[in-house]
Order: structure tokens, then C-alpha cells, then sequence
């Protein structure tokens, strides 16, 4: 049921073979992607033991890793849909709040699935400045099942210049539509706030090695 965030992470963590640290360049949106990718494995890595001992920790990979290049507020506002508009700035502040520590729960649980796979990254192109939304593709292959399609789509910031991930496409279904089609009935009858209570309290479910994502 959480395919997307599987394959997300799996791409995110498996993109490089090198262990070393390499600094993110926000400025191109498939070497951000590469950037990631490497420091997040990298860091897997070098901590292994500790993460297995305590999947509890990969929170922290999560969100010093992969969640500053990640416009959580942007993603959050998509998933909210027409209750954005309705909803007041303190509703929309606490429902992406919520969204954040969810995400962050989720990848790390997805994170205690680390295997091996064989990915490959689009090689880098030439974007024309104009452009202000560029999907990089990536393929990832395992010999347990058909190969899959991600398409990671990421958004030019205006202020800053720096490109930051918002969405992906598995197979060509976006996690942001499939979110805001799961969670669109309950933010009609229960509020914003209701929904975003109900993120917060799967975000707090201990990560565990045996358990898939919330």
C-alpha cells in the first residue's frame, strides 16, 4: 500500500556504490538528487550496526539527509487541495507540520528495509532556464520482481534559485494525487486539524525493523 515511499527511499538510498561524503548542489536538480543519495547511503553505511540495533536513529538520517531538500510545505498544500483555501494559516501551518514528522516516520521505516538493487539515473540535461518543474527519472531494477519507473519531481524555488523535491511518480501515479485522494473525505467531514492529529499520531509509531510504513 505504501509503494511509493518504498520505491522512493529505495531510490534515494541505492543511487551510489561510494561511501564517501559528497556536498549537495541544489542548484542542478539531478545532481541534487545524486547528492542525496550519496551522503544518505554513505551514512546507512558507515552506521549500519547502530541502525539495526535502533531503527529509532533513522530519523535523524531522515531528516538531516533527505527532508532539507524536500518542500514539504508545497507537497503539503497540493495534498490539502481545495481545503487549503478554506482552511486558516494556523490549520495549514499545523496540518504541514504533521505532514513533515509523517513523512519523516515513513521513510525511516522504509529505511530498516535497506536492500540491494541495481538504480539508474537519467544522465544530467540541459534545462532551460524558463523551466521552473523537472522530473529526473529513475529506473530501478531487482531480480525478485519487473523492473520500476520513478519519476521524481522537483521545483525551482524562486527566492533561492535551489531546486527541492516535491512529488514522484510511480509508474506514472503521483504519491501527491494518491495522498490527497486517500485523505480528501476525511479533511471534508473531519477538519484539517482532525487529519492532521491522525499524521501526528503515525508519525509517532516506533520504527521497527518488522513493521512496513505507516
Amino acid at each position: 500500500m505504501k509503494k511509493w515511499i518504498t520505491l522512493t527511499m529505495a531510490a534515494i538510498t541505492m543511487m551510489v556504490s561510494s561511501v564517501s561524503m559528497a556536498a549537495v548542489d541544489a542548484s542542478n536538480p539531478y545532481l541534487l538528487i545524486n547528492g542525496v543519495a550519496e551522503n544518505a547511503f554513505s551514512r546507512l553505511k558507515k552506521d549500519k550496526d547502530a541502525y539495526q540495533e535502533n531503527p529509532e536513529l533513522l530519523r535523524a538520517v531522515v531528516k538531516e539527509e533527505l527532508m532539507p531538500y524536500i518542500n514539504v510545505r508545497y507537497a503539503a498544500l497540493k495534498v490539502l487541495g481545495s481545503q487549503a483555501r478554506k482552511a486558516s494559516k494556523e490549520e495549514r501551518d499545523l496540518f504541514t507540520d504533521a505532514f513533515y514528522e509523517y513523512l519523516v516516520a515513513s521513510y525511516a521505516q522504509i529505511l530498516t528495509e535497506y536492500t540491494d538493487q541495481l538504480v539508474t539515473v537519467e544522465p544530467v540535461k540541459t534545462i532551460d532556464p524558463k523551466r521552473k518543474v523537472v522530473s529526473v527519472r529513475v529506473d530501478i531494477t531487482d531480480n525478485a520482481r519487473p523492473p520500476i519507473r520513478l519519476d521524481f519531481k522537483l521545483r525551482k524555488n524562486r527566492k533561492t534559485d535551489e531546486w527541492q523535491g516535491f512529488d514522484v511518480q510511480v509508474e506514472g501515479v503521483s504519491m501527491l494525487n494518491t495522498k490527497a485522494s486517500e485523505w480528501s473525505g476525511q479533511l471534508r467531514k473531519n477538519g484539517v486539524e482532525a487529519v492532521a492529529a491522525e499524521l501526528e499520531t503515525r508519525a509517532k509509531k516506533p520504527i521497527s525493523k518488522s513493521e512496513g510504513a505507516s
